[in-house]
């Protein structure tokens, strides 16, 4: 690891015992576990996309410091600076700013996760925290990464501060993964709670995060290029770490400080897809008839600069490179993996066995059948920068380990009541899959992590699975079918094997999606 990455801790649920407790460990040549090794794998892809190198890199000031340098623009500076931030990796984005600009700025206010800051401190991460008498105000908020009243107060004050700008003031917007839960400011007469239960049901059933955020914009004061409106005349210099396959600007935290390019029509296709339009509020009925006759007309960001400093490509390609220091073929999937986690789990499991039939020397290779199978899957997923046909060829050509990784955010339809997150499910799925078929003489593991450390409503960042996954539970007493069938992921990881299939890290302080990565050793 080079000296300048920030590597976070990250512990399995029981560190002080083996990780693979009660069952064969699978040894390496390095000596090292499969499961170790897929840990500093998630470890070093997290450490590459650290708020404060990203932003550090993006912002310069030229040598008399009165002129900010963003790219390739520049921005006068006389006390004149303001900032304002929301997002799972703000705070230490907010505090690379205020270390680089602090005595330029005049004002700022930020909205970040409940409890990240005591997370920071108890984590040793000085460098995420602001400095004692900052200038900029931290709000506290969206516990669980759902919309609460201490976000709305929040949201509400970096209105105000951008409503008091002028014509010679600029605004640094600090934002990433996470914004739209932190900044939420329903149009009146929508209230919090309305707005929260129509993107519950929203999430429930499958909607993507293109989708949610459709309708997030169409019902908020500040996203969709509302910020932006509130600050002008401003200039507006937004920095983003993106979260949302693609990195499009105008879908990430429901893009503030980007002119939206939807309608009401939009919206009422994606509740009609759901069979939510009949069940709406009278209030969001009312936002929606008017939303396109506004009588400030649309929203326009001539004078706002929006820069993605980060995103899951560069997690990926830290990993990928440890992976080849500690001996693997490393090829990446793919950065945009999203869509049903049943079926990413199945394309997972195929892959695996695809794979592991090229690896495996006493087999002939993977059949015809389950070549299409893959490719099938591939297709239906929409993998857009997936190319299978050079993954497979580097996989066939390896003449040990090999390494697949790939990120992204799959989505889950909530069926049961149980506890988890769509990288628990995932993983406990991919599990299931891997017990279908035998993969002879080749060790695999698949591990999802949440590069927040947090996956769902839960402490866990994520898991970690191999083949024997459904019969070492069922020796314990656990079916992986109720499970799944109750989303209850988190429940069964707590307690197979006492916890040691989880992924543990705490608030990592960024978010660019999740991390998968699929090992295999021919043993």
């Amino acid at each position: 690891m080079a000296a300048a990455l920030q590597v976070l801790p990250c512990l399995f649920r029981a560190p002080s015992r083996p990780l693979f407790w009660g069952h064969p460990v699978a040894r390496l040549a390095s000596g090292m576990a499969l499961s170790e090794q897929a840990r500093q794998l998630f470890e070093s892809a997290v450490g590459a996309v650290q708020p404060g190198p990203m932003l550090q890199r993006a912002l310069s000031l030229d040598p008399d410091g009165k002129q900010l340098k963003v790219r390739d623009r520049s921005f006068q500076l006389q006390q004149n600076l303001y900032l304002v931030g929301f997002g799972k990796a703000v705070l230490g984005m907010a505090a690379a700013a205020e270390e680089l600009l602090g005595h330029h700025l005049v004002q700022g206010v930020i909205s970040v996760p409940k409890g990240i800051r005591a997370a920071m401190e108890r984590a040793g991460k000085q460098e995420l925290l602001l400095k004692p008498h900052s200038c900029i105000k931290v709000f506290e908020g969206a516990e669980d990464n759902l919309p609460d009243r201490d976000a709305l107060r929040a949201a509400l004050a970096i209105r105000h501060l951008a409503e008091g700008l002028t014509a010679d003031d600029l605004l640094l917007v600090l934002i990433s993964g996470g914004g739209s839960a932190l900044l939420p400011a329903p149009i009146p007469p929508v209230t919090l709670e309305e707005k929260l239960m129509l993107t519950k049901l929203l999430a429930a059933r499958g909607a993507t995060i293109q989708e949610l955020n459709t309708i997030r914009k169409a019902l908020s004061q500040l996203k969709g290029g509302g910020l932006a409106q509130a600050a002008y005349p401003a200039q507006v210099v937004s920095l983003i770490l993106s979260d949302v396959v693609g990195n499009p600007v105008d879908m990430i935290a429901s893009g503030p400080t980007v002119a939206s390019a939807h309608n009401v029509q939009d919206c009422l296709n994606v509740l009609n897809l759901y069979g939510l339009r009949a069940a709406l509020p009278r209030s969001i009925k009312t936002v929606l008839a008017q939303a396109d006759s506004d009588p400030r007309g649309p929203h326009t960001c001539g004078h706002v600069l929006n820069v993605i400093i980060g995103s899951n490509v560069l997690a990926l390609a830290e990993a990928q490179r440890q992976a080849q220091l500690l001996g693997y073929r490393a090829v990446v999937l793919s950065a945009a993996i999203q869509g049903d986690v049943k079926r990413v789990a199945q394309f997972y499991g195929t892959l695996a066995h695809v794979a592991g039939a090229h690896l495996a020397p006493s087999t002939a290779g993977p059949s015809v059948e389950e070549n299409a199978k893959l490719r099938e899957l591939a297709a239906e997923l929409q993998l857009t920068d997936l190319q299978l046909e050079e993954v497979l060829a580097a996989v066939a050509e390896a003449k040990g380990p090999v390494c697949l990784l790939a990120g992204g955010e799959p989505t889950v339809q909530l069926q049961g009541s149980g506890k988890g997150g769509r990288n628990q499910e995932l993983a406990l799925r991919v599990g299931a899959e891997l017990a279908r078929w035998p993969l002879g003489s080749v060790d695999v593991l698949f591990l999802s992590g949440g590069s927040d450390g947090l996956d769902g409503p839960t402490d866990a960042a994520g898991a970690w699975v191999m083949p024997g996954l459904t019969s070492q539970a069922a020796a314990e007493g656990l079916d992986v079918t109720t499970f799944l069938a109750q989303n209850d992921s988190y429940t069964f990881f707590c307690r197979l094997h006492g916890g040691t299939h989880q992924l543990y890290t705490g608030m990592t302080g960024t978010n660019v999606m999740d991390i998968h990565l699929l090992l295999l050793w021919p043993q």
